[in-house]
């Protein structure tokens, strides 16, 4: 497991760049310890966004992450409710296609309300659980978060209860496969 961050630095004593200290790579007399890790082929491994206290962190597997844009957003610089759940739509159809094995449709979305806005230059994070699965139908738990611009944070912004239906060539419901 590659560590990143304030963990990867403990581990390693300082600045890591692909897993080695910065410190030790090569000093070439051409800049920080930034540069000389591009020049390594790499990316010096940024801090990872600060999550909130343990009782509240993302739940299910990070399905899909986006970048909230200008377009995406009302005249206050708010990102429109309908964008955050058109995206946790999306990201509720990769998940449950990956279960059903095939095409997926939303059946219901079961009460939303938002903790916090999103703002321009965020990017929202959007994890999906399958909590339940019926014969052709399942429920997914979805939560999207905000990773907040240009900050270590993730805040949460809404969550709800997808249902969505497994179907056919045809289109009409069919049985969800027994799980992998």
């Amino acid at each position: 497991m590659l560590l990143t961050g304030k963990k990867a630095e403990a581990a390693a004593g300082g600045p890591v760049c692909r897993g080695i200290r910065v410190d030790a790579l090569p000093p070439d007399g051409y800049g920080s310890a930034s540069a000389r890790c591009r020049r390594a082929g790499s990316v010096l491994q940024q801090e990872a966004p600060e999550l909130p206290a343990s009782d509240d962190l993302p739940t299910g597997q990070l399905t899909l992450r986006t970048l909230a844009m200008p377009a995406d957003a009302n005249a206050a610089g708010d990102i429109f409710g309908g964008w955050v759940m058109a995206q946790m739509d999306l990201a509720c159809g990769i998940r449950a296609a990956e279960r059903a094995r095939g095409r997926v449709v939303t059946a219901a979305v079961r009460e939303m309300s938002f903790a916090s806005p999103m703002k321009i230059g965020d990017t929202l994070c959007i994890y999906t659980d399958v909590v339940r699965v019926g014969r052709t139908s399942m429920t997914l738990k979805v939560e999207a978060w905000a990773q907040r611009y240009l900050q270590n944070l993730m805040e949460k912004v809404t969550d709800a209860d997808f249902v969505m239906v497994a179907l056919d060539a045809e289109g009409r419901p069919t049985p969800v496969p027994p799980d992998l």
